[in-house]
């Protein structure tokens, strides 16, 4: 059953990356069958971090982004989560080995977007 589990929560990733972004879904298209699921799980991933930075104005986005950031790791540590976004994250995080500096990076990008709209370079270059 815990296939079952795994494969719903990659399937609510693919239905994110359709309803955000039908090019973006469409070039994944053009991936080898194995690679589209990742690719699904880190955009889902990618893109619930910007929408809570971006869209969701009345509500306190630091506290929202700190709590999506520990139980971004929470996931990571445990190996499953209840958020169908971030056990589809975790899984691939897991199979391809993607280090934690590389979400930290991430996670840390979308920190400063809560702060700040334009960037000097080497804030610009932290930034990307």
């Amino acid at each position: 059953m815990l296939s079952l589990y795994r494969d719903t929560n990659f399937s609510i990733s693919r239905l994110i990356t359709r309803k955000y972004s039908t090019s973006f879904s469409l070039g994944i298209l053009a991936f080898q069958p194995s690679f589209r699921a990742p690719i699904y799980s880190i955009y889902g991933f990618v893109r619930y971090a910007d929408e809570i930075v971006d869209t969701f104005h009345d509500f306190d986005k630091a506290l929202l982004l700190d709590e999506f950031r520990r139980d971004t790791y929470l996931a990571l540590e445990r190996g499953i989560s209840l958020n169908p976004v971030l056990d589809a994250f975790v899984q691939t995080v897991r199979q391809y080995e993607i280090g934690t500096d590389l979400i930290d990076a991430f996670l840390d990008s979308m920190a400063m977007d809560l702060r700040q709209v334009t960037y000097a370079q080497d804030s610009y270059e932290t930034y990307i």
